[in-house]
């Protein structure tokens, strides 16, 4: 028997149509790439989305046409999510940290009909203009007054939104249709392409405000720092439309200095992002002995969360730290870290020690860990295996791959070493691909990377596999050291004495000024493998610096 209920697709445009509608007064607030703060309404971006909207079919942009985006979290981008997919177009946000290769590849690759851009970019058009073979259209996203000299090829946004009528009704579609498509970070290989649907969308959008994920409401005034070509940043500015919350976009301007300007001239309630933009936030606030008078909470994702940036944000600032985990391929959101009511009431060092973990699995999302041949492996917090999840928003296929068969019978593989506790708290240890096989034994590099974070000398620490004549692998710590610190090599290795397994302990430590980081802000641990893999040369004895 069918249940008697009407059937309305899950469409994209449905979020602006309602915030548009119950909180037509509700600001989104930018700081543009033009320097100046950029205030309007919801009832505003749904008048621009829809003559934008009307706009891309003047230009010929037909359902299922893929247009491309180099821009910041800005009005205009924002307008871009809902005008383009709305339409019955996909939406392909292109991330400008990408190599000027890859990028050229991506564009190739989806095909994209038009790219729309921040002026901070021009430089990266230019340069893609003289290598495509295929004739696109390229707008600039600004006013005519911020025009580009010399380049006539340039269609302007503003005018494009000026000549347009906002009369246009958002089509109904099969809420399967193509929505947005975003690449990953092409760390080996080829970028691969993942296509999500309206459906996988809305989806996501209804998990990410759930009380035990971001717990969004009205009442927010969100911020996200991750930007929106890292995977729509994170889905938070289509939960802004749902819950119907303020939206602050940080446009280019991700320093700590201007971070901070802005979460307190906003009232910023909510924010996101990856560990290295925090880091620059905290160190600007600590410096300038300032604290936050409004903010509750921050997701931090995109890698792991050192403790003792989650200790700062919470004891010294009163700010929750959720830590989350997810991949292009999981729209991102597979698992946040809200504690239950028991663990409410560990003390301190329990508690920080469930924080680490990623978290529990979001509703809609399944895992589980398995062994080399695939059996399932308990759920007792010891146990390591791969991770797999499934669920309505992960990728089934990559986009324009005809081949690509990424399941296991149902289930996506994540790339992923983990163990999940009897609570079901799931805690990367390592990327299949960066863990450290030692005298045939398994040392998480995460682990010791977060409890060599926990000196106050360190800033940022990375572990490495290197090369060993005996032990087939041994890890190398790499410290940059926190403004001030004369921290040195005896000191750290003592301080990590009796907090891991004394096979675990690193032979050696290395003092830098940076890591290389990838397109995403991740440490690009492959190239530092690259260039100290035989640092513990035949002998197994470290080389000297």
């Amino acid at each position: 028997m069918i249940g008697l209920m009407m059937q309305q697709p899950l469409l994209v445009a449905s979020l602006l149509t309602h915030a548009a509608r119950h909180h037509a007064d509700q600001e989104i607030v930018s700081r543009r790439v033009e320097g100046d703060i950029h205030r309007y309404r919801f009832v505003d971006l749904g008048v621009r989305s829809r003559r934008m909207a009307n706009a891309l079919a003047a230009l010929g942009i037909q359902p299922g046409d893929r247009v491309a985006t180099l821009a910041w979290n800005g009005y205009r981008h924002l307008e871009l999510n809902f005008a383009v997919s709305g339409s019955g177009a996909v939406l392909h946000t292109i991330n400008p940290r990408l190599h000027l290769d890859h990028i050229a590849y991506i564009v190739e690759h989806a095909d994209d009909r038009a790219i729309f851009f921040d002026l901070t970019f021009l430089p990266i058009i230019e340069a893609l203009q003289a290598r495509l073979t295929t004739p696109r259209l390229f707008v600039a996203m600004c006013d005519a007054s911020h025009m580009p000299a010399g380049n006539d090829s340039l269609l302007c946004y503003e005018s494009l939104i000026d000549s347009h009528s906002s009369d246009f009704e958002w089509p109904l579609m099969d809420e399967n249709t193509a929505s947005s498509l975003c690449y990953t970070s092409g760390t080996t290989g080829n970028p691969k392409g993942v296509l999500y649907s309206h459906r996988s969308t809305v989806l996501h959008s209804y998990a990410g405000a759930l009380p035990d994920t971001f717990n969004c409401s009205a009442r927010d005034a969100i911020l996200p720092v991750v930007p929106m070509f890292h995977v729509n940043a994170w889905g938070l500015p289509f939960i802004a439309c749902m819950v119907g919350a303020k939206l602050v976009l940080p446009g280019p301007a991700l320093d700590g200095k201007s971070l901070y300007e802005l979460i307190e001239a906003e009232q910023v309630t909510m924010s996101a992002g990856v560990p290295t933009i925090w880091q620059g936030l905290l160190s600007h606030v600590s410096g300038q002995s300032r604290a936050f008078s409004s903010m509750k909470r921050t997701v931090i994702g995109g890698a792991p969360c050192p403790t003792a940036m989650a200790a700062q944000f919470q004891k010294v600032h009163e700010v929750d730290v959720l830590h989350a985990w997810g991949m292009t391929e999981l729209s991102p959101l597979g698992t946040v870290c809200n504690l239950k009511p028991h663990q409410l009431a560990l003390p301190e060092d329990a508690r920080y020690a469930v924080q680490a973990k990623q978290g529990r699995a979001v509703f809609g999302i399944d895992m589980k860990i398995v062994d080399p041949n695939g059996k399932s492996l308990s759920w007792d917090g010891e146990a390591v295996g791969d991770l797999l999840v499934r669920g309505p928003w992960v990728a089934s296929a990559y986009f324009g791959d005809a081949s690509s068969q990424p399941l296991r019978d149902g289930w996506f593989p994540t790339g992923d070493m983990a163990k999940i506790d009897r609570d079901g708290f799931m805690q990367i240890t390592d990327r299949s691909k960066d863990v450290i096989k030692s005298g045939g034994e398994w040392i998480s590099s995460i682990d010791i990377e977060n409890i060599a974070c926990l000196h106050p000398g360190v800033a940022s620490a990375t572990c490495i596999g290197v090369r060993h004549p005996k032990w087939d692998e041994r890890p190398l710590l790499l410290i940059t050291r926190t403004s001030g610190s004369t921290l040195e090599k005896d000191e750290l290795l003592a301080f990590l004495d009796g907090k891991l397994a004394r096979w675990w302990k690193p032979d050696d430590v290395l003092f830098l000024d940076s890591f290389p980081l990838g397109a995403t802000g991740k440490v690009l641990k492959a190239k530092l493998r690259e260039q100290y893999g035989d640092h513990y040369g035949s002998s197994g004895a470290p080389k000297q610096a």
